[in-house]
């Protein structure tokens, strides 16, 4: 980092992508969106585009990924949008799309994941959580890391969420093979680990022109919430102490992502967590907002890297 002065911005809960990204030219620049064939993702790779970028949507679906290609041609006029297959939970699937790759990557947006979801396994006995949220992404973004630093600037875009509060990593245990099986406390562990990403890749890659930051979009009703009730949603605001939820749309959702990606603000800032386009703000005890300290500790995230490392290997 920088500067240790916290980042604030003119825009806030309410403001949509389209607003974050207006005036700001990315004609030339090269922009991969994973999970942009629903929720935030989709308003991710349109507002991008919008702006001029070249947008890949990395997609498990196929045909999803080319009707949501359509969609942004038609409303942007931009027709440099391309559709290329990527199953996170597959090391083989990533593998094929670094290889495909050519050529510089200015902007890569870690959007897709899972949430909450029954204990599942990954042929290799990962937790799917954190195989999906985190190992997936780790393996794209360091095989993409030369087309990165090719970019000269480039970014790194790392969707976490509050839900990093429920967990730090448990490095004794991260895929739950010697405790209960907690969906919750596994996709909060998952959350902390894509804020630590930011925090070791900027330290590791400063060198090389990439900063990463993450981020927590806001509650947006998507398929990321296949998995919770509207009823267990609510029982949990009531547990906050919020029993008013308080939605934002996709548009509104996909903000922050394009805020990190894109503003003038961040240029040469990483290894931060931001919340309604701007930091956030330091989680008070009791509370569910702003970033726990774990989630930013330089030793934990360096630890996690390692382990990601050995276990990729």
């Amino acid at each position: 980092m920088t500067t240790s002065t916290r980042i604030t911005t003119p825009f806030d809960r309410s403001s949509t992508a389209a607003e974050v990204v207006a005036g700001i030219d990315l004609g030339g620049k090269r922009a991969v969106v994973t999970g942009a064939a629903s929720g935030i993702g989709i308003e991710t790779a349109r507002a991008l585009a919008a702006a001029g970028a070249e947008v890949t949507l990395a997609v498990r679906n196929l045909d999803a990924g080319k009707a949501t290609a359509d969609d942004i041609v038609a409303t942007t006029g931009n027709s440099k949008i391309q559709v290329a297959s990527l199953d996170l939970t597959d090391r083989a699937s990533v593998a094929g799309f670094v290889a495909a790759w050519d050529g510089p990557l200015h902007i890569l947006v870690n959007n897709a994941g899972v949430m909450a979801a029954p204990e599942t396994r990954t042929p290799e006995g990962w937790e799917l959580q954190f195989a999906t949220n985190h190992f997936g992404h780790f393996q794209l973004a360091t095989g993409l890391h030369r087309a990165l630093t090719a970019a000269g600037g480039a970014r790194i875009v790392s969707v976490s969420s509050s839900g990093h509060l429920r967990s730090p990593i448990v490095f004794s245990d991260i895929h739950f093979t010697e405790r209960e099986y907690e969906p919750w406390s596994a996709y909060g562990q998952s959350k902390t680990a894509n804020i630590l990403f930011a925090v070791e890749a900027t330290k590791r890659w400063a060198d090389d022109g990439i900063t990463a930051n993450a981020l927590m979009p806001g509650g947006i009703r998507t398929n990321l919430q296949r998995y919770v009730s509207m009823e267990e949603i609510e029982r949990m605001r009531a547990r906050m102490g919020s029993s008013d939820i308080v939605w934002k749309t996709p548009e509104q959702g996909a903000a922050t992502s394009v805020l990190l990606a894109t503003s003038p603000l961040l240029e040469g800032i990483g290894g931060r967590y931001f919340d309604d386009c701007n930091e956030a703000l330091p989680n008070e005890p009791g509370t569910r907002t702003g970033v726990a300290a774990y989630a930013l500790d330089e030793d934990a995230a360096a630890q996690l890297w390692d382990v990601t490392v050995r276990t990729l290997a």
